[in-house]
C-alpha cells in the first residue's frame, strides 16, 4: 500500500516538507503509548537467530536508523516500536546549527537515491543529550558527533569542537560514532587526513580512557583504497572499536538522473541505491584490511533483504537504513529482518555472520 497509495502522494509535495512533518509525527508518536504499540503490532519483527553481541552491546537484530533521520534524539521511543535493533542520533555538534537554507533535499526516484545538503542542522550537543537522557530504551542508543558547521572553527579549536560534543555524548550514549568527513579548514580539508584524524582521536583519549563507550569511525563513500587503509592504520593505533561505512557521496557518475536535473539540485551528498556498490566495496576493504576483527555497521543503499544479506556477505555486521525508508516505506524494517531470518533458516545458519561462509 506504501508504494502504490502513499508514496505517490507524499512524492507530490517537496523533499524538505515531508522530512519536516514525519519527524513531527514521529515526534508526537514517541510520547504515546498507544501509537508505539500499534507501530510494534504492525511493523516490528523480531526472532532469535538475529540477535548479536557487538562491541560488548546486546542487537536484538542488525537493523538500525542511521543518523541523519533523527537529528534531534526526539523520536528514538517510535524508532525502537517500529522493530528496529538500534538508533543512531545526530550529527549532532557542540554549537547548535539551523543549516542550509532550503531547498535542501532532493528526491532522484529514477536512481531510488537522495541529494541532501541539511547542513548539519541540530538543536547543539548539550540539550540533544540533555534529551537523550531521559529515554529508556530497550535497543542500543548511538550518538554521531560532528565538527559545528562553521567554517572559521579551525585548528586546535576544531578538535576542541568535537571534544565538547564528545564528553556530552559519552554521557548518554551507548557507542559515540565520529563523523570524519566535515571540512576543517576553510580549504575544506577534512579529518579523513591521516595526521589530522590522529590529533583527534588523540584529543578524545580513544584507546586511553577506559570510560569511553565503543567508539565507530564513519568514512566517505568517496575515499580511494590507499586513503581508507591509510586511515584504518591510524584507528588501529587507536584501538577504535569499529566502523561505519559509509557516508554520502558528492560523485554523480552512473546516474539515470538527467545532468540537468542534477546541475538544477546543485551540491549535497547522494545517498541511497546510487551508492549501493561502492558502500559494499568500501566493506570488503575494511573487512579484509582487519581481518575481520572489528564490527562493521554496513550502511548505503539497502532497500530490500537481498541488499543487506550482500552487505553482511562482504562484511557488514550491522546494517542502517535511511534512504529505503523514503522508497520502501516503514514495512522495509520488518522486510529486510524477516528476509534474514528466512535465508539463515534455509542455509541452516545459527549465527548472522555465518551468512559471510555461504558465498
Amino acid at each position: 500500500m506504501y508504494k502504490s497509495i502513499v508514496r505517490p502522494f507524499l512524492f507530490r509535495f517537496p523533499s524538505d516538507i515531508i522530512h519536516e512533518s514525519t519527524i513531527r509525527w514521529a515526534s508526537r508518536a514517541s510520547d504515546s503509548g498507544s501509537m508505539k504499540r500499534a507501530a510494534a503490532a504492525i511493523y516490528s519483527y523480531q526472532s532469535p537467530l538475529l540477535k548479536q553481541e557487538i562491541a560488548g552491546l546486546n542487537f536484538r537484530n542488525p537493523v538500525g536508523l542511521a543518523a541523519g533521520f533523527d537529528k534531534n534524539g526526539t523520536f528514538a521511543p517510535v524508532i525502537e516500536s517500529l522493530g528496529f535493533g538500534f538508533v543512531e542520533v545526530g550529527s549532532i555538534t557542540a554549537e547548535a546549527c539551523s543549516g542550509n537554507p532550503k531547498p535542501r533535499s532532493f528526491r532522484l526516484t529514477r536512481d531510488q537515491s537522495v541529494i541532501n545538503r541539511m547542513g548539519l542542522n541540530n538543536d547543539g550537543a548539550a540539550t540533544v543529550c540533555k534529551r537523550l537522557d531521559k529515554l529508556d530504551l530497550m535497543i542500543p542508543l548511538g550518538v554521531n558527533i560532528a565538527k559545528t558547521h562553521n567554517p572559521d572553527i579551525v585548528g586546535e579549536d576544531a578538535l576542541e569542537d568535537y571534544a565538547i560534543s564528545f564528553k556530552l555524548a559519552k554521557e548518554v550514549a551507548d557507542y559515540i560514532t565520529i563523523n570524519i568527513s566535515c571540512p576543517n579548514t576553510k580549504e575544506g580539508k577534512t579529518f579523513e587526513d591521516p595526521e589530522i584524524l590522529s590529533q583527534l582521536l588523540n584529543k578524545l583519549q580513544i584507546g586511553s580512557d577506559s570510560s569511553n563507550p565503543p567508539v565507530f569511525i564513519k568514512f566517505s563513500v568517496d575515499l580511494d583504497k590507499k586513503q581508507l587503509l591509510e586511515l584504518i592504520e591510524v584507528t588501529c593505533e587507536y584501538s577504535v572499536n569499529g566502523y561505519v561505512a559509509v557516508n554520502t557521496s558528492s560523485k554523480r557518475d552512473g546516474l539515470l538522473t538527467s545532468a540537468k536535473r542534477l546541475e538544477s539540485i546543485g551540491y549535497g551528498g547522494l545517498s541511497g541505491r546510487a551508492i549501493r556498490e561502492k558502500s559494499n566495496r568500501v566493506i570488503s576493504q575494511i573487512f579484509e584490511s582487519t581481518q575481520g576483527l572489528k564490527p562493521i555497521i554496513g550502511v548505503g543503499g539497502i532497500s530490500n533483504s537481498e541488499d543487506a544479506i550482500e552487505k553482511i556477505k562482504a562484511g557488514a555486521d550491522l546494517l542502517q537504513i535511511y534512504t529505503g525508508l523514503i522508497y520502501e516505506g516503514p514495512a522495509l524494517v520488518k522486510k529486510i529482518n524477516k528476509g534474514i531470518a528466512n535465508f539463515m533458516k534455509e542455509n541452516d545458519l545459527d549465527y548472522i555472520y555465518q551468512i559471510r561462509k555461504n558465498l
